[in-house]
């Protein structure tokens, strides 16, 4: 069919002003005028436009299939508005009694400290979330905000993924070989590796700060950053290497760690117990937060790319992109969560902080430098 048959397939109204070829009769004084040289030169020059043409139009399209409810606006944001409380005060909390805590030297306070930024960084952009929804779908901040809003998201939440991985090995490193790992889990590495991995998501994610992330449709300014995944082979590609990598590494630590458990009887109980507690919240925290957003791309990209899809199918991925969004963001409030229930110095700091009448005796990290032995090793956290 060609590109002009594509484009009045969707736009019949101009179809008289795209000729199939040259309109003047042979011998005609207006042929000798406009030869139709010139004119197959500027038909060749509006087809190669019509991509782009084409391209508002679907987005148009796509967006008006995938636009929410009153209702599910008013749903997201309040969503978002409970989420960034929670998130906010919970790591901002965590973030000053790890920077406090600083003195037990251990690298799990370390990875934990740098997944509370990550987590803190994530929730400030949350509001321009909740106004999206409170606008009706409408991104009222400009180009450059889009941009940035994207960037930090996704910045941060890789970033989180790949700090509970590093926590993962930590973990197996401290229970399954923690006299051989000395010498490795010092704070200094420790830093040295989330520095390293900062830098590296950073770099994955720069192209969201260069290229134009906001198109207007309908009168409407949509920000592309927020809910929209691009359908190509980078996508997919992005997705093997962003989360797949860090989901299986921190499974089989764990699985690593559980088989070390049930083989090493002599292990106090309670050392067992506070170990699975903390494989439990991990891995609560990405079959819930972060698998499904990245399930559901996966059905995004391989659904596009396959073309065809209808108003109701566009309608079910873009209500699937906002749901699993969402889910994505709750990390920010799980992980204090996560903080509380495994980590005993956070919650001995918390408690002397918040309760009336403070805990007796010292804090589990102010026993002793957690690397002195393997018992410690296993109970820094």
């Amino acid at each position: 069919m060609g590109l002009r048959g594509v484009y009045l397939e969707h736009h019949p109204q101009l179809a008289h002003s795209l000729p199939a070829s040259c309109p003047f009769p042979p011998g005609s004084s207006v042929r000798a005028l406009f030869p139709c040289s010139a004119f197959s030169h500027n038909m060749n020059a509006l087809e190669a436009a019509l991509p782009s043409l084409m391209d508002n139009s679907s987005l148009a399209y796509s967006e008006q299939c995938g636009q929410e409810t009153p209702l599910e606006n008013m749903l997201f944001a309040c969503f978002y508005l409970l989420d960034f409380i929670l998130a906010f005060v919970g790591n901002s909390l965590a973030l000053w009694l790890f920077i406090w805590d600083q003195k037990s030297g251990t690298p799990a306070n370390v990875f934990l400290m740098h997944l509370a930024v990550a987590d803190l960084s994530c929730v400030l952009v949350l509001p321009t979330r909740l106004v999206y929804h409170f606008s009706g779908n409408h991104w009222p901040f400009g180009e450059i905000p889009c941009r940035l809003t994207g960037f930090l998201f996704y910045l941060n939440m890789y970033a989180s993924i790949y700090f509970l991985t590093c926590i993962s090995a930590d973990r197996f490193l401290a229970i399954v070989h923690p006299v051989k790992s000395l010498k490795l889990r010092r704070p200094l590495y420790a830093h040295l590796a989330c520095a390293f991995l900062w830098v590296v998501v950073a770099v994955a994610m720069a192209p969201l700060l260069v290229s134009p992330q906001t198109v207007q449709t309908n009168h409407t300014v949509v920000c592309l950053q927020l809910y929209r995944e691009k359908a190509s082979h980078h996508a997919l590609a992005s997705l093997a290497v962003a989360f797949t990598f860090p989901f299986i590494t921190t499974v089989t630590c764990y699985l690593l760690i559980i088989r070390s458990l049930r083989q090493g009887p002599r292990i106090e109980k309670h050392l067992k117990n506070k170990a699975v507690r903390m494989i439990a919240m991990v891995l609560a925290i990405f079959l819930i937060c972060f698998v499904p957003y990245h399930v559901h791309r996966s059905v995004y990209v391989l659904h596009y790319r396959g073309g065809g899809t209808s108003c109701s199918a566009q309608r079910a991925l873009a209500l699937g992109n906002r749901i699993t969004s969402c889910l994505t963001s709750l990390n920010g409030a799980l992980d204090p969560v996560m903080y509380f229930f495994v980590a005993e110095k956070f919650r001995h700091a918390l408690c002397n902080l918040l309760c009336s009448k403070r805990l007796t005796g010292p804090p589990p990290s102010f026993e002793g430098k957690t690397n002195e032995s393997s018992l410690s090793a296993r109970s820094e956290l």
